[in-house]
């Protein structure tokens, strides 16, 4: 990450690469490409600058009083692609995971993997802020201003929660010590209830682990333990046993009476150490392995998902349907001052996959309230779907934003939502989660002690009847 640039310099740069490629219309694919990209650009909504020099890219986190590194540092992956496209990825992974998109002189779209959807870049004509370029403080009021101005910034969701933020400063603040910090910023956001805030703490040996993430009352996270006490019950219903893919996060099962099963527990993570395509290739075997025979109806389990990519989660969705319909449509705060302001809304849009096995009979989804995040908006995704999805058990967890990752200080890490997955009528789900159409108990300790699940059973009655 370059920290130690000027402004000048950052200026210097961008006004060169600007020469160059007006001088160069008919060049080679690279000017046409990374040198079109040279310099540095604001992301509409999501308080970022993307700066990109050579073969690198890196962000920094705005707010109205000042900008720090960001926690993004990424290289350029081979030539740029036809119309200038760069594709960026993490240094030493051998996939890329994201990819600018110069359009004219000015402007660029950043699109993430992963996501959907897309960014809109706009150039800074003098380069990279000199408030970018600043010694970072990682003194406790200094981390608490930068925690407090993230959310005030971009969480789209103190109105509806009842958080009055500013009291929340008013009450915290004079009472930071760098003893009680990491405390302090918690008792802050605990309250939200949102699995989608969360502080992450950098290891020795790189990375980080999170340490603080708070589900909605009443619900339980999606881990690896819960999910080996609630297959038992599943099993006890399938006729067969279950076939499973993606280092077990997926699973394929027979019901009687020709219907199918299909058990996803997250979205990613099907192939160690694998990119993008080879997680689409994952789950396209295993969707092929459901849709191997004729079915006369499929049930589809996220009631323990931990969420992912909503890439995928649109590519699962597009193995059941005919037709193309809208998923739902995208917006992000795009104005520090106005919580009101947002982006211009993007429709996601579910499409038939291509050249492959479709289902397009009847769906019965099991949800609760350990479906979270991109299982929701896997969930979501299913709702325009024609014949209707018939949800199955409890409210989703209620969270549906990207994560928008800011720098704290050396070692923490901040995650929370900037976005709104919106409904064809302009509303989402955040918060109470998408409810069932059918309710049923879901995992309870009775079910569990008896090897029941009436979400099941309801799917197949109501599936077997339809």
């Amino acid at each position: 990450m370059t920290q130690g640039s000027s402004a000048a310099r950052a200026a210097v740069v961008t006004a060169l690469s600007l020469a160059l490629a007006a001088g160069a219309a008919a060049g080679t694919a690279n000017a046409s490409g990374t040198d079109r990209l040279e310099g540095a650009w604001r992301m509409d909504g999501y308080g970022t600058i993307v700066q990109i020099h050579g073969g690198a890219l890196t962000t920094y986190d705005l707010t109205r009083h000042g900008c720090t590194p960001g926690v993004t540092t990424a290289a350029q992956f081979g030539a740029p692609l036809p119309g200038g496209a760069v594709r960026y990825g993490t240094p030493g992974q051998p996939y890329a995971e994201l990819t600018v998109t110069p359009h004219g002189r000015h402007r660029a779209v950043y699109a993430k993997d992963q996501s959907t959807g897309t960014r809109t870049l706009a150039r800074l004509p003098g380069g990279l802020p000199a408030a970018c370029t600043l010694p970072v403080s990682d003194e406790p009021l200094a981390v608490f201003d930068r925690f407090w101005d993230a959310f005030e910034e971009n969480y789209p969701f103190f109105a509806a929660k009842g958080v009055d933020w500013q009291a929340v400063r008013a009450k915290y603040r004079p009472q930071v010590t760098a003893a009680n910090l990491v405390d302090t910023l918690t008792a802050m956001v605990a309250p939200l209830q949102d699995s989608h805030v969360a502080l992450l703490r950098a290891k020795p040996d790189g990375g980080y682990t999170t340490f603080f993430r708070e589900m909605r009352a009443g619900t339980e996270a999606p881990t690896a333990q819960l999910l080996s006490r609630v297959l038992p019950p599943i099993r006890a219903q399938l006729s067969s046993p279950e076939r499973r893919f993606g280092n077990g996060l997926l699973g394929v099962g027979e019901l009687p009476d020709g219907l199918g099963y299909l058990r996803v527990n997250a979205f990613g993570d099907y192939v160690d150490g694998g990119g993008p395509q080879a997680q689409e290739a994952e789950l396209d075997r295993a969707v092929d392995a459901l849709l191997d025979r004729p079915r006369t109806g499929v049930v589809i389990d996220v009631r323990v998902n931990a969420g992912g990519s909503d890439a995928l989660a649109v590519r699962l969705a597009s193995r059941f349907t005919d037709r193309p319909y809208l998923a739902y449509c995208k917006i992000a705060r795009n104005d520090p001052a106005d919580p009101a302001a947002f982006t211009h809304p993007q429709p996601v849009t579910v499409r038939p996959a291509p050249g492959t096995s479709r289902f397009t009979g009847p769906v019965a989804l099991l949800t609760s309230g350990s479906t979270v995040s991109a299982g929701e908006t896997f969930t979501q995704a299913t709702t325009g779907r024609t014949p209707h999805t018939t949800r199955i058990g409890d409210n989703t967890q209620g969270v549906f934003s990207d994560g928008l990752p800011r720098r704290l200080s050396a070692d923490l890490v901040l995650l929370l939502p900037n976005e709104e997955f919106l409904t064809p009528a302009g509303t989402t789900f955040d918060g109470p989660g998408i409810p069932p159409d059918v309710r049923t108990p879901v995992f309870t300790p009775e079910e569990l002690a008896t090897l029941q699940d009436s979400a099941l059973t309801e799917a197949r009655r109501r599936l077997h009847l339809g």
